[in-house]
């Protein structure tokens, strides 16, 4: 039986850069590869998987919260791999559940863990009770050196907690902090004289 693997990471974090490499490597070696991404992510085109180092890729598959996933589309793939996991459904994360167990081929699922405001997402909240494998793609927080692990949103340039959770945007409006770093932001209490620190493994 293949397994669900499910990678999360703050923002920034380099999620779909690594997808699009595992996409390379087993196209390399000719294996058959699909890439699946929520119909909702429209940022780099309804289509493109488009990480922030400028790779991009198309994907095979878009999926709404209702959809059915065309196993006719996966027969024959050798690894199935999925980009901003945490807009999936948890209807369509069960799916994938099922395509590892009965159809044998690994799904990979990349994604954020929680929203803006330190909550799983519902699609993240599913996998982390579904996925075989789950592990932490890292990077550091912008305000420090520590490991980053929440995601703090900007409007108008200022941290807030407003807003539907489900808003799209990039560096302009979410970046990467560890736990002190955000607090601090949203309460003001950010000491600009604050030492950097180590990351925290």
């Amino acid at each position: 039986m293949a397994k669900l693997y499910f990678r999360y990471g703050a923002v920034g974090s380099a999620k779909t850069l690594n997808l699009l490499a595992v996409a390379h490597s087993y196209t390399q070696q000719d294996k058959v590869v699909v890439v699946i991404k929520p119909a909702l992510d429209t940022r780099f085109g309804r289509e493109s998987v488009t990480s922030r180092a400028g790779l991009t890729r198309e994907a095979d598959i878009l999926v709404a919260p209702d959809s059915d996933l065309p196993r006719e589309k996966m027969l024959g793939a050798h690894c199935i791999l999925v980009d901003e996991a945490q807009f999936l459904s948890e209807r369509v994360v069960e799916q994938l559940r099922s395509v590892a167990t009965e159809l044998s081929i690994p799904v990979i699922c990349y994604g954020l863990r929680g929203d803006f405001r330190t909550r799983l997402f519902p699609g993240s909240r599913r996998l982390m009770e579904l996925a075989d494998e789950i592990s932490e793609v890292k990077t550091t927080c912008a305000y420090c050196n520590r490991k980053a692990v929440f995601n703090l949103k900007l409007v108008g340039g200022q941290p807030s907690q407003s807003g539907p959770v489900v808003d799209l945007g990039s560096e302009e409006k979410y970046l990467p902090t560890c736990a002190k770093c955000y607090e601090a932001k949203l309460t003001g209490a950010w000491n600009l004289n604050e030492e950097l620190e180590d990351v925290e493994q």
